[in-house]
């Protein structure tokens, strides 16, 4: 019988996937524990909505900013260097926080600051960090490897870590910043025993050099390589309207599991807690999954659950029946994400793994940005079941659209390569 490091990570995946995903899991705790403590201290200092709002927003307003840059930044230089200059700056914006709150001199402005540039770090963590594991596994390991770093956040970023971080808040203030300093320059640490990771190859265009390229040509040349690979392209586009329909509902779930469901503050977080159970059950599954049944069916059930999803909670007035739906999302969206990032992954050569990774992630919070926004009129309008009908509309039609191209876009994934060595 394997052992349970070996069924983890396999041994046939090499050291430095460990290395890597043990610093993915442990800086997941830290984020895990910031996801409760944050809004927590952000309530303590102001009762202003606009406020408190404006520090969830400064979780996707760094992406939208310096997302592109982050990834041409990324194709650029030492990957794994980069994600532990990017964290050990996270560490220091922390320490400069956990000063200012142990001092008694923090105020809302400084928390929003901190907020910011703590976000704006993640960026080019995150960006640099997905560009990893192509570089570490073979093609067709690239399932299994996003499927246990996709483990590592359920557990420790929405299980583990807001439960902890909401018991630290309660005995100081600062604790749970201090705690999340310790794991972020943990996780720096365990990055550093993997191998160098090599500078991704740049091939010149033209005359031009390539060290010498502006990071603007540098994120043309990338946007231009997506808009011209159709599977890729069609990928993304997929990705932005999904979350634009996600979204829409999502903004106002608190207002419909509250005033629609009648579940009150406590079902309202179970319902949170039953997506996670959905995506723990989805990880011990995901490795059966692949194995039996082609991407191209996973990703039409998925996408089909999704357009039922909504469908569902626009229909029901229980909560019981709204845990149960929430249970099957996080299941499936948990197969969704781990699929959607293994084929962009193997679809994308490696000196470009950043800049499309980039485009992608923007996409993604460009799409909760405007699913957000007109979910709100739309249920200031038509009230709080009308963000279900208009995501249960637009994600069927897009899905007709798609369920064509999705046979395409499997298809042009190679599978049988050695390791993406750059």
């Amino acid at each position: 019988m394997p052992s349970l490091g070996e069924l983890v990570a396999p041994r046939r995946m090499g050291r430095d996937f460990r290395w890597l995903l043990a610093s993915s899991w442990t800086s997941n705790v830290g984020d895990g524990v910031a996801l409760a403590a944050a809004p927590l201290l952000i309530a303590s200092l102001t009762s202003s909505p606009i406020l408190v709002a404006a520090g969830a927003m400064l979780q996707f307003l760094p992406w939208l900013l310096f997302g592109l840059h982050a990834g041409a930044i990324a194709d650029r230089f030492d990957r794994r260097r980069l994600v532990m200059v990017a964290n050990a700056a996270r560490a220091v914006v922390l320490a400069a926080l956990c000063v200012v709150l142990i001092t008694g001199t923090a105020n809302i402005a400084i928390v929003l600051a901190v907020a910011f540039l703590y976000g704006t770090a993640e960026v080019f963590v995150d960006t640099a960090g997905s560009t990893l594991l192509p570089m570490l596994v073979k093609p067709a390991d690239l399932g299994i490897g996003n499927a246990r770093l996709q483990a590592g956040y359920l557990v420790a970023n929405q299980f583990a870590g807001p439960p902890l971080g909401a018991f630290l808040f309660a005995a100081g203030t600062a604790w749970p910043f201090l705690v999340e300093v310790v794991c972020v320059l943990l996780a720096v640490v365990l990055i550093s025993r993997m191998a160098r990771t090599p500078v991704p190859p740049r091939p010149s265009t033209g005359s031009r050099t390539p060290e010498k390229s502006h990071v603007h040509t540098d994120i043309g040349e990338g946007l231009r390589w997506l808009w011209q690979n159709p599977p890729v392209r069609t990928l993304v586009l997929i990705i932005l309207v999904f979350n634009v329909t996600w979204a829409a509902p999502w903004g106002v779930l608190v207002l419909y599991a509250t005033e629609h469901l009648h579940m009150g503050a406590i079902g309202y977080g179970a319902l949170t807690t039953a997506s996670a159970a959905g995506g723990l059950l989805a990880t011990v599954c995901f490795g059966w999954l692949e194995r039996h049944v082609s991407f191209a069916t996973l990703m039409r059930v998925v996408l089909t659950l999704e357009v039922l999803m909504h469908l569902a909670f626009a229909l029901t007035s229980s909560g019981w029946v709204a845990l149960a739906i929430m249970f099957v999302f996080g299941a499936y969206a948990f197969v969704w994400g781990t699929i959607s990032t293994t084929v962009r992954q193997r679809l994308v050569p490696p000196e470009l793994q950043g800049r499309v990774a980039s485009v992608n992630m923007v996409g993604v919070f460009g799409g909760m940005v405007i699913g957000q926004g007109l979910g709100g009129v739309i249920a200031q309008i038509w009230g709080l079941t009308g963000p279900w009908w208009f995501a249960f509309v637009g994600a069927a039609l897009t899905l007709l659209f798609v369920w064509k191209p999705i046979s395409q876009i499997v298809s042009a994934a190679p599978v049988d390569q050695s390791v993406n060595e750059p």
